[in-house]
């Protein structure tokens, strides 16, 4: 009895040492969480936009004359016909146009006012065989008279209607001489006067033709300046401009 205690014994110590030693138990613990940091943002330079409205100029009177000391944003130039491109230039108190070319057309456009019943008068010169002139009743969309004097001694009156932007067709009124015109080159004082129905044509001062122009339709419009090279290219000069009711 006591041999089979201790064999029962031996088996159970047998069997307890070759079970090994148990793995220790692993405790499994959640992640904890670290709060979250605020991130600083980055900060985009905000670029102050671009000025894009024009400065608001104001006009001179209606009715004044203007010197040409200073460039002026009431005058628009655009060719009317021909090949080059014709400059215009406020210089040393005119205003002076090259046209570079021959048979060019070249147009200015004082477009502060549109007038009904009005006078202009310039100061002009030019250098070479050309003509110069003035625009009265200038509507893009109707016309425009425009009175031209050339170093012949000739006069036109012409209705100009745009065809094309920078192509113009020429209507001819009236074409004349005149011996208050100097022939040779182109140094006069003219005046282009429209009131109702009527233009009057001016040439240092005097009176040289007056016509009607009921048929024509054209009432009210800006006024300006015109310059035409012929058979070669031209610089002409405007000394100034008088707008007046008269």
């Amino acid at each position: 009895m006591k041999k089979n205690i201790l064999l029962i014994g031996f088996f159970a110590l047998t069997t307890a040492c070759n079970m090994g030693t148990p793995l220790p138990e692993i405790e499994f613990r959640p992640t904890a969480t670290l709060p979250s940091l605020p991130i600083p943002a980055t900060e985009t330079p905000t670029i102050p936009p671009l000025p894009t409205d024009t400065p608001t100029l104001a006009p001179p009177p209606r009715f004044f004359t203007d010197e040409f000391d200073v460039p002026s944003y009431f005058w628009e130039f655009q060719q009317a016909g021909g090949n080059g491109t014709p400059s215009a230039v406020f210089e040393s108190g005119a205003l002076r146009i090259d046209i570079p070319l021959a048979d060019t057309w070249y147009l200015g456009v004082y477009n502060a006012y549109t007038y009904s019943n009005v006078t202009v008068r310039v100061k002009i010169s030019a250098s070479a065989a050309g003509s110069m002139g003035l625009i009265c009743r200038y509507d893009e969309s109707k016309g425009w008279f425009e009175f031209n004097i050339d170093n012949s001694g000739t006069y036109s009156l012409l209705l100009g209607q745009w065809l094309a932007p920078g192509v113009a067709k020429y209507i001819p009124i009236i074409s004349d001489g005149s011996n208050r015109l100097n022939v040779g080159n182109v140094n006069s004082e003219i005046g282009l006067s429209c009131r109702e129905n009527t233009l009057s044509l001016y040439a240092n001062e005097t009176l040289i033709r007056r016509l009607d122009v009921t048929n024509y339709g054209l009432t009210e419009g800006y006024v300006g300046i015109s310059a035409a090279s012929f058979a070669e290219p031209t610089t002409a000069f405007f000394d100034w401009l008088k707008i007046s009711e008269e």
